[in-house]
């Protein structure tokens, strides 16, 4: 009964001509990919996270090789807007317990075809601390990282929308 519920759940996705955002992002940027993060002066620890999670996300998400900008297909200029630390719940006393952390990237991005376009993103994470207590470093960057992801998964449905051909709009 398993493997007929499999089997039925890959040819739906096969006849419906389900793609992966993969094959899309990857018609519009390529296999070389130039990455370059903007280091706030402002917030440099947050810098280096979001970083290595562009990174990662153009090794893992992309399957792309980081090069260097002259053998590169395309080009990734991410810059931190904002970081944004909100209560979002309250114990019986009126201390804060639970956060939502707000990351806001802007992406400026040039594909193979030398087409340049900025791309706004956000994601958001939401953590519990301890009452009566502040924000411990570990788990602010631990927000930051997470909300960092979440905003680049953004990016890449919107750069994925981009390459998606005319007629299927």
């Amino acid at each position: 009964m398993r493997h007929l519920i499999w089997i039925f759940i890959a040819l739906f996705f096969v006849s419906c001509g389900y793609k992966p955002t993969l094959l899309y992002t990857k018609n519009i940027l390529g296999d070389k990919i130039y990455v370059e993060v903007k280091t706030s002066l402002a917030d440099p620890e947050n810098t280096v996270l979001i970083r290595d999670a562009v990174n990662e996300a153009a090794i893992k998400r992309f399957r792309s090789k980081i090069v260097p900008q002259k053998e590169a297909n395309s080009m990734l200029f991410v810059s931190l807007k904002r970081v944004t630390f909100l209560p979002i719940q309250y114990d019986k006393n009126g201390y804060v317990i639970a956060y939502k952390t707000y990351v806001t990237l802007s992406t400026r991005y040039k594909d193979m075809r030398g087409h340049q376009n900025i791309i706004t993103s956000t994601g958001d994470f939401d953590f519990a601390i301890e009452s009566n207590s502040v924000i411990s470093d570990t788990k602010r960057f631990e927000a930051i990282k997470n909300a960092s992801y979440k905003a680049i998964d953004d990016f890449i449905s919107k750069l994925s929308i981009k390459g998606i051909p005319s007629d299927y709009k």
